[in-house]
This record gives structure tokens, C-alpha cells and sequence, in this order.
């Protein structure tokens, strides 16, 4: 998605947002949208005031991508030197300007590699959709593309979680440290997409079970759903709620793992710091609660990206048949053109099992 650079961006952010139906699906969204926009406007630049003025997505993902290619530069010498490209949804550098970037670059190869760990219709789904729209009135480039959508269950990924728990129940007391409750916290999702079977929520619950697997603690552990948008029905119990519906029960020890997300961005910094950590859990009695870093630049976490795309060049495939498979309910013509065009410019092959 990116994000807001400057609070002057956030107007234009807001709206594209909402007026994207792969993101969001609102009654009247030509007029409903950029409505609920303008009328967030103001309280959104607050909150990005008050973590320092912008997000700081862009400098976060410039890094890793940075520090990804030089790791596959030494991972995989016959195919350096890499470069990494930024293609945010609403925000510069957008899509379009990533690909016509590569293609003044003479870019031979390339890799569209997902940010989001675990997929949805609604986030990389859109994303992809938006290479799609590029390209639908142009003739495809002369670059060899592959795709890379879904890596939530990856064991380095799961390990850069684990430790970044393992950060912050260090800092409690040893005499309630196994009773601190762990709350896997990520973007909800509109339970009209859950019903029509996107897989958003099952691979939520796989990144949470592999990252406990790795992190070998007594503690309970609960997935919890943040950053409710619109009226419309979404995913619960809602992080909010889940913290005081704990403070009642007893619970006053606590730590939120931002379970989907790569890097700190508003939903951590605001969010989840100031609007959970310290406005709902005081006012909820909650004698201690601490947020766990996202993976950011972890060491592991480029060890990762790197694993992850280096055996994706290595031994492929160059798009995988669970993105090419459609929700059982999709009756979505968007949807269907989008998996075709998938075929075509990642020159899948039915039988082929590498690229």
C-alpha cells in the first residue's frame, strides 16, 4: 500500500484508498469514498503528526530491499548484480512508475515479490491487479517475470517473530513471564471476503502457528484483528476489544506481535503504540503491555526475503497454482482476467513443475 510520506500526501492516500474496489467494497464508492476520505483527512494527519510526520514506510522498505539484493548477490552470484524496485499502491513511487523504470533500465528479469507474507484479495491481490492494469493496453516488455505472492509460513520468517517475542518478554518479571498473554494482532478483512473464501485468515493462522512452533513458551497465545474500515462487518474480536475483554477477566499482562505486517508503519507506531498500548490498556487497567518490533532490518529477517526469492529463481515455480486458483465463491470477472494475464507474462505451463 506505502504510505504517507508528508501529512500533505494524506488527502490523496485516503482516497485512493477508498475509492479502490479491490481493496474496499462500499456501497455508492463513487461517492461514499471519497466522502468517508475527506472526512478522515484531518484526524489521519494528526495521528501521522504525532509519530513524526509521515510514515516511514518507504525508507523501511528501500532498506530491506537494499539489504535484500546484496544478500542475494552472494546467494546467488550467476544472476548479480540484483536491484530492487518499489511499487507502493497508493503513494510514490506507485506501480506504474516501478515498471517503467524497469523497463528504461533494460531490466532482463524479474521478480514481483509480495511484501505481504500472507495473501488476500484485497491487499496483494490488488497490488497484482495493478500490473495487470498497466499492461492491459500495451504490449508486454521483453522481461522474463515471476511471481512471488504468499511466504507466510517460511522458518526464517517464523524465527525474526519468535525473537522479536522473545525481545519483549524479557521485560517482564520472571514470576509472571509465562503467564504473559501473546496477542498475534493483524489487518482485518470483511467477513463478505472471508465468506468468499479468501485465504487471508488461514494463513494469518499458519504465520501465528509456525512463529509459536519456533518460539517453544508456556504462554496462551490468541489472533486478534485490528484497523476495522467502514460499516460493513469484519473479522473480530478486534484488538481493542480483546484487551479489555482480558483486563476484566484478569489478564494484565500482555504483548501485541503485529503478526502481517514487515515494518513499522502507522497501524504500529499509532495504532497499535498509542491508540492500544497506551490509551485502551491504561484505561482498561492493564498493569503491563509491550508491542513487539515488526522485522524491519532484523538480520534474519533479510536471511528470509533472501530464502525465500533465492529458491524461487532457483527451482521456481514461475507463479504457483494456489494464486492461480480462484475463491469458491468469485464470481469476479476482474479476478478471472487477472489469473490469465498471470499465465501469459509469467509464461506458466500447465504440466511444468519449474520455470
Amino acid at each position: 500500500m506505502g504510505g504517507p510520506q508528508t501529512v500533505d500526501q494524506v488527502g490523496d492516500y485516503l482516497h485512493r484508498i477508498m475509492t479502490d474496489r479491490d481493496m474496499i467494497q462500499l456501497p455508492v464508492q463513487s461517492k461514499l469514498g471519497p466522502w468517508i476520505a475527506s472526512r478522515r483527512t484531518e484526524e489521519v494527519k494528526k495521528k501521522y503528526q504525532e509519530i513524526g510526520g509521515g510514515s516511514p514506510i518507504y525508507r523501511w522498505t528501500d532498506l530491506q530491499g537494499k539489504l535484500l539484493t546484496e544478500a542475494l548477490d552472494q546467494m546467488l552470484p550467476e544472476s548479480a548484480p540484483h536491484k530492487h524496485y518499489i511499487a507502493f499502491r497508493y503513494v510514490p513511487p506507485f506501480t506504474d512508475d516501478a515498471l517503467q523504470a524497469m523497463e528504461a533500465d533494460g531490466v532482463e528479469r524479474a521478480v514481483i515479490f509480495s511484501q505481504y507474507p500472507q495473501y488476500s484479495c484485497a491487499t496483494t491481490g490488488s497490488s497484482l491487479n495493478a500490473i495487470a492494469d498497466f499492461y492491459k493496453d500495451k504490449k508486454q516488455p521483453n522481461i522474463k517475470f515471476s511471481l512471488i505472492e504468499r511466504w507466510g509460513t517460511n522458518e526464517l520468517l517464523a524465527t525474526v517473530f519468535a525473537d522479536r517475542i522473545k525481545e519483549k518478554l524479557k521485560l517482564f518479571d520472571g514470576s509472571v513471564r509465562d503467564d504473559v498473554m501473546i496477542m498475534f494482532t493483524a489487518h482485518s478483512l470483511p467477513l463478505k471476503a472471508v465468506s468468499r473464501g479468501d485465504t487471508y485468515p488461514h494463513e494469518i493462522a499458519a504465520s501465528v502457528s509456525a512463529t509459536m512452533s519456533k518460539l517453544q513458551v508456556p504462554n496462551p497465545h490468541r489472533l486478534v484483528w485490528q484497523s476495522k474500515v467502514g460499516p460493513l462487518p469484519w473479522l473480530q474480536p478486534y484488538t481493542d476489544d480483546a484487551i479489555k475483554s482480558y483486563a476484566k477477566k484478569g489478564v494484565k499482562h500482555m504483548i501485541l506481535v503485529p503478526i502481517a505486517f514487515v515494518n513499522e508503519h502507522i497501524e504500529t507506531l499509532h495504532e497499535l503504540d498509542i491508540e492500544y498500548c497506551d490509551e485502551v490498556a491504561k484505561e482498561a487497567g492493564v498493569k503491563q503491555i509491550e508491542r513487539a518490533a515488526a522485522p524491519n532490518d532484523h538480520p534474519t529477517f533479510i536471511a528470509a526475503m533472501a530464502d525465500v526469492v533465492s529458491k524461487h529463481l532457483t527451482t521456481g515455480p514461475s507463479v504457483s497454482r494456489q494464486f492461480l486458483s480462484r475463491c469458491p465463491h468469485c464470481v469476479s470477472a476482474r479476478c478471472q482476467s487477472s489469473k490469465e494475464f498471470y499465465k501469459k507474462l509469467c509464461n506458466y505451463i500447465e504440466c511444468s513443475k519449474e520455470m
